[in-house]
C-alpha cells in the first residue's frame, strides 16, 4: 500500500508544483506586460515630448533662418552698391576723357583740313594716297569740291576708285559704318 499511496501524492505534489509554477508565470506575464506598457508609455511620452519641442521652437528657428538670410542679403546688397558707386565715378571718368579726346579730335581735324585745304593737289595726293584710306576719305569730304577733285585726280587711280567708294558710301544712309 505504500506504493500505491505515494504515487497518488506525487502526482499530487507535481500537480500543485506545476500549478504554482504557472500561477507565478502568469502572475509575471502582467508585471511584464505592465513594464513593456510603461516603456511603450514612456516612449510615446518622449516622442510626444520631442514633438512639442519641436513645434514650440519651430517658429523660434524660421525667425532665426530668416534673420541670417536677411543680413547676408544686406551684406551682398552693400557690395552691390559698393561695385555700383565704383563703376558710377569710372563711368564719370570715361565720360570726361572721351569728352576732351572728342574735342582733341575735332581740333586736330580742323587743322587737319585746313592743312589740306593749303595745299596744293599735287602735293597733297600722294600724301593722302598713303594714309588710311577711311582717313584720307573724311578729309578729302570736308575739303571744297574742286580741291577734292584736283586732289583725286593726282593720286593713283585705284586708290582714288576706292577713296571715292567709301565717300559715297558715307553719303547714302542705308549703308552701314562698315565699308567693306
Amino acid at each position: 500500500m505504500t506504493i500505491l499511496s505515494e504515487t497518488p501524492k506525487r502526482s499530487l505534489f507535481e500537480t500543485l508544483g506545476r500549478f504554482a509554477a504557472v500561477a507565478g508565470l502568469i502572475l509575471l506575464v502582467p508585471v511584464a506586460n505592465a513594464e513593456s506598457q510603461q516603456a511603450i508609455l514612456t516612449e510615446m511620452s518622449t516622442q510626444e515630448e520631442i514633438q512639442k519641442f519641436c513645434t514650440n521652437i519651430a517658429d523660434a528657428a524660421r525667425d532665426q533662418r530668416y534673420l541670417l538670410q536677411k543680413q547676408e542679403l544686406e551684406k551682398l546688397q552693400a557690395e552691390v552698391n559698393e561695385r555700383i558707386a565704383t563703376l558710377e565715378n569710372r563711368k564719370t571718368e570715361y565720360e570726361d576723357w572721351l569728352a576732351r579726346r572728342n574735342h582733341f579730335l575735332a581740333q586736330a581735324k580742323a587743322n587737319l583740313v585746313d592743312i589740306y585745304k593749303t595745299m596744293k593737289a599735287d602735293a597733297a595726293a600722294p600724301q593722302l594716297a598713303e594714309m588710311h584710306v577711311e582717313i584720307a576719305a573724311a578729309i578729302i569730304m570736308q575739303l571744297p569740291a574742286r580741291q577734292s577733285g584736283l586732289i583725286l585726280s593726282e593720286m593713283d587711280a585705284q586708290k582714288a576708285a576706292i577713296v571715292a567708294g567709301i565717300m559715297s558710301s558715307a553719303t547714302d544712309p542705308n549703308t552701314s559704318k562698315d565699308p567693306s
